[in-house]
């Protein structure tokens, strides 16, 4: 019965998911790139981001942009949503997606560092005495998880995933909400490892995470990152509980883009929420201000000690490839000697985007409320601004 399943399942998941075989699921049209990457010396972002919105019918943008590490300039387009009608601003809060996982890394970093865990624990000791693991799941590492590197696969492939995918196509609800339960450790008694451990995107693996962290510290990922990244950072627009900011009514409402298929591109998608193992995954809320310089800090010292090691590990290559090299959470790009290192988030409506250039002190954080697979303007920035 299940095998037979197999194909839709796969089906439906392609079309909720894009390409799931990438670890950052951004198309970049390469002619588009190009031809910004040969517009001179003067930021194309106005021409850029007005033909992209008009294509997508995004009705809000922002970009930040740091160039050698130059103070950060905002470019601001559109209105939050056509009832409220705020304006983009860089205070505006927009929610990240998986943006999110980069942090929740970064925490387990630290964690790691101050030796409180181990990049090789495994599943086997991780988790709480009793939890039934397969042989494969057991040699799991903790670096396996933050790198994408464990052979999970993004999502369980069976007919409750099958229900919530195809649901979510017509009313843009959460899919994801069985990986919030205590019950996503249950896949780990069936689970057989692919054969080779290539970077593998797993919202799984991260749901993993999320319980691996509140079980071994008793805290929450909001209160980890907290206390290790938001304030020594002073990213106080920034939280995994969105609601308790100020700025949160006056949020960018997600809209429908290239997902879900069967809502209207530019109606209004419900946001998701997420109580559990999943925050530390996709419930992240910040906006360009907060991001800009927290990107900024990857490639300049903190004056934290802890901060600079655990962002100069999590930007190592863990799986050297040209494209999409697995960094923790982040990911690296390499055109020429250029290196671009990045991340991307799309959840609910949005799609947020946050990379730098560290050799050349350059930063890009590109944030929308519509859900576009094609968020490419971030790397064509990146590449304009190296001459």
């Amino acid at each position: 019965m299940l095998k037979g399943l197999f194909l839709p399942v796969v089906i439906a998941s392609a079309l909720a998911s894009g390409c799931s075989g990438t670890l950052s699921q951004m198309n970049m049209p390469s002619s588009e790139v190009k031809q910004v990457a040969q517009n001179g010396q003067a930021l194309p972002v106005n021409k850029l981001v007005n033909t992209y919105m008009q294509t997508k019918q995004v009705s809000g943008m922002v970009v930040a942009v740091i160039h050698h590490n130059g103070p950060a300039r905002f470019y601001c387009y559109g209105v939050t949503d056509e009832k409220n009608h705020y304006p983009i601003t860089p205070d505006t809060l927009f929610a990240l997606g998986s943006v999110s996982k980069g942090m929740t890394a970064e925490v387990t970093t630290l964690l790691v560092n101050e030796g409180r865990l181990h990049w090789d624990d495994t599943l086997a000791t991780l988790l709480p005495p009793g939890t039934p693991l397969s042989d494969d799941a057991q040699k799991i590492t903790l670096l396996q998880l933050v790198t994408h590197t464990s052979g999970l696969p993004r999502q369980p492939m069976n007919l409750l995933s099958l229900e919530h995918l195809v649901g979510y196509l017509s009313d843009g609800e959460n899919f994801y909400h069985d990986l919030d339960d205590d019950g996503v450790l249950e896949y780990l008694s069936k689970f057989n490892a692919p054969l080779t451990h290539e970077p593998r995107y797993s919202n799984i693996g991260y749901a993993i995470l999320g319980y691996i962290l509140k079980y071994q510290t008793g805290q929450t990922i909001e209160s980890l990152a907290s206390q290790r990244l938001f304030q020594p950072l002073q990213m106080d627009n920034t939280s995994f509980t969105p609601e308790k900011l100020r700025a949160y009514p006056l949020r960018a409402l997600g809209h429908a883009g290239d997902q879900p298929k069967f809502i209207a591109r530019g109606d209004l998608t419900p946001d998701w929420h997420f109580s559990n193992n999943m925050v530390g995954a996709a419930s992240l809320y910040s906006n360009a201000r907060n991001l800009i310089e927290y990107t900024r800090d990857h490639f300049t010292p903190t004056h934290n000690a802890a901060l600079d090691k655990a962002f100069s590990d999590v930007a190592i290559d863990y799986y050297p490839r040209e494209k999409e090299a697995a960094n923790i959470a982040w990911i690296t790009d390499t055109y020429g000697d250029q290196k671009i290192t990045y991340q991307v988030g799309y959840i609910a409506g949005y799609s947020s985007y946050i990379g730098y250039d560290k050799e050349n002190q350059n930063a890009v954080v590109v944030l929308q409320n519509s859900f576009n697979w094609s968020n490419y303007i971030g790397h064509a920035i990146l590449k304009h601004l190296v001459p």
